[in-house]
């Protein structure tokens, strides 16, 4: 486990551009003055010129006017006050993904459209799970492209999980039932099964899940347990769009934002929270192993409004 200060300093890196953006439009904003309705006007276009959403954006500004209309602020309370609202919009959907199924094992289906980062996510999530000493499976129902099979072959051998797999094209469902078969023989805790990304079918998408729901209900009638939809932070608007759609097609249960290292859209957290309220289960902020931690929304919202 990393310690805190390298999570926080990697964390900073790859909010970096969302932090600079937003400190340099509300240094624009406020030297010293008091806080009045220009100002909040200024304060509210800082906030959406900085990705966080017009909502989002509203709501911050609500409440600065609630609790600070007519006093004097300084830049860095102005700073400090915005964190503590973006902190206020993040806690509630803050919320790790927690090993409880029985019986085990635990099944999670991830989803999301090829390029996302959701193999690498899969297997830190794995690697996640592993350091809190549950047994991990891996089941490759993405059968529609054989470099996905692979993909994740590769990760199993190295976060040294067993995998269960089959042919290119072969059938995602009868895939997942041989490995909840073999999960629950073996007592593995955690099943994730890796599944088809692709929308430009979404009526096959669907079908193909709700065959695997089916398989899943006759071996337990609780799984999926969760169904965990992979974004990629640098897709901005097209990330949330993708939310809508899977929410439809596969009844997203929570996030993990992927590809927030070097990236301007950090913002889009603040605006998946607030326009969906699902729950950000994890944030990955690099390409290694462990890069990938348990969503702290107080730390996030610290580094955006760059008083971190």
């Amino acid at each position: 486990m990393n310690d805190t200060s390298s999570w926080s300093d990697r964390l900073f890196g790859g909010f970096r551009k969302t932090s600079e953006k937003l400190t340099s439009n509300l240094t624009e904003v406020v030297g010293t003055a008091k806080l009045d309705d220009a100002t909040l006007d200024d304060v509210e276009d800082a906030l959406i010129l900085s990705d966080l959403g017009p909502a989002a954006a509203a709501r911050i500004r609500t409440k600065l006017a609630e609790k600070r209309f007519g006093l004097e602020i300084t830049e860095r309370e102005l700073k400090e006050a915005v964190a503590e609202e973006i902190a206020a919009i993040l806690r509630p959907v803050a919320k790790p993904l927690e090993i409880t199924a029985f019986p085990r094992p635990q099944v999670l289906l991830v989803i999301g459209v090829n390029g996302s980062g959701k193999t690498t996510t899969i297997a830190k999530l794995a690697h996640l799970f592993q350091e809190d000493d549950y047994a991990v499976m891996l089941a490759a129902g993405d059968t529609f492209r054989a470099a996905a099979i692979g993909q994740l072959a590769t990760w199993a051998d190295r976060v040294g999980v067993p995998i269960v797999r089959g042919p290119e094209g072969g059938d995602p469902a009868s895939i997942v039932f041989d490995a909840v078969k073999k999960a629950t023989e073996i007592g593995t805790d955690v099943l994730i099964v890796d599944t088809a990304g692709r929308l430009q079918n979404k009526r096959e998408l669907m079908d193909e899940l709700a065959k695997i729901r089916k398989v899943l209900g006759r071996l337990n009638p609780e799984a999926p347990h969760d169904v965990v939809l992979v974004l990629d932070a640098t897709n901005g608007q097209n990330a949330l769009n993708q939310i809508d759609v899977f929410k439809e097609v596969a009844g997203v249960t929570g996030l993990v934002m992927t590809k927030l290292d070097g990236t301007a859209r950090g913002g889009v957290l603040v605006q998946a929270a607030e326009q969906y309220g699902l729950p950000i289960h994890a944030i990955g902020v690099g390409e290694k192993i462990d890069d990938l931690r348990p969503f702290d929304p107080d730390l996030v919202a610290r580094v955006i409004a760059g008083v971190a």
